[in-house]
C-alpha cells in the first residue's frame, strides 16, 4: 500500500477539523481589522496636527502627507475627512482650548458682519467657522443666493470692497457636481469666501467636503445666538 504524503496528512487533518480553520481565518481577520483600525487613527491623529501646524493646508493634502510620514500605503486603511475633523477637534479641545475660542469667536463676528452686508443674498454660513474646529488661515466661507454672480459683484463695488474670484467645483447629493463663483476679499486680516448658489440651491445645497452630506449652513439669526453664547 502507498504511504501518505505528509502534506496530504496535513490536508486531512485540516478537513476533519473545519471549525478550528474557520476559527483561526476569523482571528486573522479580525487581527487585520484592528492593525487598519489602529493605521486610520493614527492617520488621523497625524493629519490633524498637520492641519494645526499648517493652517492654510487641505485635508487631502494632510491626509497624504500623514500617510507617507507614517509609512501606511494602503488607502483602506485611510481616514475620511470627519474622522480627521474629530482628531483636530480634539487636538484644539485638549492643547488650545482658549486660543481656539478666541479664532472662533472672531472667526464668527466676521461672518456675522458679512452676512448682514449681504443680507439681501440670504446668507449662510458654512464651513470650518460653523463648526468647533475653525482654523483662521481658512477664513470665512459664506453661502450666496443670486440669480447672477453680477448681483454680488456689482454690490461688492457699491461698497467699494477689492475682491478676486474663481470659479470651484461643489458635488451634489445624486453624483452630481456643478462649477460655482467664488468671491474672495479680506477683511482686517480674516479671508471671506462668497459662494454664489443659485436660488434653487438652497432647498438642495452642494455636499460638504467633510460629511459629504448637504451642508445647509447655518443662517445670520443662529450664528448671532451661538455669538451671544460664547459671550
Amino acid at each position: 500500500m502507498p504511504r501518505r504524503t505528509g502534506r496530504k496528512q496535513r490536508v486531512s487533518a485540516v478537513g476533519r477539523h473545519p471549525r478550528r480553520a474557520a476559527a483561526a481565518g476569523q482571528d486573522l481577520v479580525a487581527a487585520g481589522r484592528g492593525r487598519c483600525s489602529a493605521q486610520r487613527q493614527a492617520i488621523a491623529y497625524e493629519s490633524a496636527r498637520i492641519l494645526a501646524d499648517q493652517g492654510e493646508i487641505a485635508f487631502e493634502r494632510a491626509r497624504r502627507k500623514a500617510a507617507e510620514r507614517l509609512g501606511i500605503g494602503d488607502k483602506r486603511c485611510w481616514p475620511d475627512n470627519e474622522e480627521i475633523q474629530q482628531a483636530l477637534s480634539q487636538q484644539q479641545r485638549l492643547f488650545h482650548a482658549g486660543e481656539q475660542e478666541v479664532t472662533l469667536r472672531e472667526l464668527r463676528r466676521h461672518a456675522l458682519s458679512a452676512m448682514r452686508e449681504f443680507s439681501a443674498f440670504t446668507p449662510r454660513l458654512v464651513g470650518e467657522a460653523a463648526t468647533e474646529t475653525a482654523r483662521r488661515e481658512q477664513g470665512v466661507h459664506l453661502q450666496l443666493f443670486a440669480d447672477s454672480p453680477e448681483e454680488v459683484a456689482l454690490r461688492l463695488l457699491e461698497r467699494g470692497i477689492p475682491w478676486s474670484q474663481r470659479d470651484d467645483q461643489f458635488r451634489y447629493a445624486g453624483g452630481a457636481s456643478q462649477s460655482h463663483p467664488v468671491f474672495g476679499f479680506v477683511a482686517g486680516d480674516i479671508p471671506v469666501h462668497l459662494i454664489v448658489l443659485p436660488p434653487q440651491a438652497r432647498r438642495n445645497p452642494p455636499l460638504s467636503p467633510i460629511s459629504e452630506r448637504p451642508e445647509r449652513g447655518i443662517d445670520a439669526a443662529e450664528l448671532s445666538r451661538l455669538i451671544d453664547t460664547q459671550d
